[in-house]
């Protein structure tokens, strides 16, 4: 996020419920029962520094490094071993109502899936030959 932006749960200054495409659902997860309540109910503006702070923002920058930072990390996970990223999502996504005996089951049926796939051998044979894996997403 640029520190120059800022964003607003705004629906209830204009007579409509803040509770509006899983913003009720998703914010309470993300930054408490608390501050998910005046966020939706208020509707102030919330700054970078203060979406960051509560979780909202991963990082704040300066607004004319906004663009270059990211392009970065899009790149890098363009880059990167897709299949990886995309199963690490997906628990990611599929653990939120999981019990902690469940989420670890899954997540060690994720690992030894991976364990076998050609992104994990690539890295391996890389690092043993010292140079950079190429991820094919398999």
């Amino acid at each position: 996020m640029s520190e120059r932006s800022k964003f607003a749960f705004l629906f209830t200054r204009v007579g409509l419920t803040g509770a509006d495409m899983g913003a009720a659902y998703l914010l309470p997860r993300i930054v408490g029962t608390g501050r998910a309540t005046e966020i939706l109910m208020i509707g102030d503006d919330v700054s970078s520094e203060t979406a960051e702070r509560i979780g909202l923002a991963n990082r704040v920058v300066p607004p004319e490094q906004l663009m270059s930072i990211t392009t970065e990390l899009a790149t890098r996970l363009a880059h990167g071993p897709s299949f990886a990223i995309s199963m690490t999502k997906k628990l990611i996504n599929n653990e939120w109502n999981m019990d902690l005996t469940s989420a670890l089951e899954s997540e060690a049926q994720a690992q030894a899936l991976m364990m076998m796939g050609a992104d994990h051998r690539a890295f391996y044979e890389a690092f043993n030959e010292k140079h950079t894996p190429e991820f094919t997403g398999r």
